[in-house]
This record gives structure tokens, C-alpha cells and sequence, in this order.
């Protein structure tokens, strides 16, 4: 079974010109996930994931965050033009994490 979540979060910007945006797992999601890939994430603390947000979906990967201890889900312009989000929106997400035995969708 492959773990997954809802919940909502607030889309932000980061500071700088390469001008991602990102949404902070709450905390309760986080250590969920962080128990969960103990030992099994990859470079930079990523956890792959499936992602939804307003029923567009991508495959990504989560980053651990050492300023929220969370994670950041990268949410790409494709995604966010599609959907018409924008910096502050909230956004309903759904994360399924991937392990590597997890199949997709």
C-alpha cells in the first residue's frame, strides 16, 4: 500500500531569481514521512512523490527544509499555470509517497 496524504498548505516563493515555489508539509505530515523514509531517502534528504493539486498531478521529489524541519514540495509553473495558482493561494494538496516497491499512481 502506498502511503499517502491530504491536507492543505499555503504556496510560497522563494527569495531569489530562480523563482521556485513551494508548499511546507505541516508538521504532522512531515514526521509521518520522515519515520516512514528513515534510512531510505535520497541525496539532499529527497523523498520521491506523486502529487496533486486542483486534479493535475506530477511526479516530484520532496526536500527536507532544516529552517521549518519539514519538507518543501517544489510545485512547477506548468502546474501552477494550470491550476491558476499563485504566491499565497492555499492549495488542497494529495502526496503519495513513492518507495521503491510503491506502483505509480
Amino acid at each position: 500500500m502506498t502511503p499517502s496524504y491530504s491536507f492543505k498548505a499555503e504556496l510560497w516563493l522563494y527569495p531569489g531569481e530562480a523563482g521556485w515555489h513551494f508548499l511546507t508539509l505541516p508538521a504532522e505530515v512531515a514526521d509521518d514521512v520522515r519515520a516512514l523514509t528513515a534510512g531510505a531517502s535520497k541525496a539532499f534528504g529527497s523523498v520521491k512523490v506523486q502529487a496533486e493539486v486542483d486534479g493535475h498531478s506530477w511526479q516530484t521529489s520532496l526536500f527536507r527544509d532544516s529552517k521549518s524541519a519539514s519538507y518543501l514540495l517544489p510545485v512547477k509553473k506548468d502546474v501552477r499555470d494550470k491550476a491558476h495558482l499563485k504566491d499565497g493561494d492555499g492549495v488542497q494538496v494529495h502526496l503519495e509517497v513513492r518507495t521503491d516497491h510503491s506502483p505509480p499512481g
